[in-house]
């Protein structure tokens, strides 16, 4: 599944949804859902920076792609990252790199998250993409 039908496919599920209590449900559950974290990856490196709730990171590259997995101690947090998870990990540092990540406004997140919340989420974004560059210059250092 290419990113943008993996965007797509989250647009729609919201789109069930006309109230926000009931996004914020889906959020919640989705983030629910995602396996925990490996105790070893909760570490000060793996911590996002911009974030107001603690949110670890962990990017491993497996096979030319990038396998992402998190954590947060905010259930909200956990479901919008569970969200760029199922979008962005098992793709290449190019096509993180290259993805414009339309599903965040076409669902509304951004109108219904505080400024802290909004400002964590960009911070997420960043962070996938300085992982994506990272794997990405190492593989022409190859």
């Amino acid at each position: 599944m290419t990113i943008n039908e993996a965007q797509d496919e989250v647009i729609e599920e919201f789109s069930d949804f006309t109230d926000w209590m009931d996004k914020y449900q889906l959020l919640i559950d989705l983030g629910n859902e995602q396996e925990p974290l490996d105790e070893k990856y909760k570490t000060e490196s793996n911590l996002i920076d911009g974030c107001q709730s603690r949110v670890w990171l962990q990017a491993d590259y497996n096979e030319g792609n990038i396998v992402l997995t998190a954590e947060s101690d905010a259930l909200i947090v956990k479901g919008i990252i569970a969200l760029l998870i199922r979008v962005l990990s098992g793709h290449t540092p190019q096509e993180i790199l290259d993805a414009d990540l339309y599903f965040i406004d076409r669902i509304g997140l951004k109108d219904h998250l505080s400024p802290t919340r909004s400002n964590g989420l960009l911070a997420m974004v960043k962070q996938i993409r300085m992982y994506a560059l990272a794997f990405k210059t190492k593989e022409q250092m190859g």
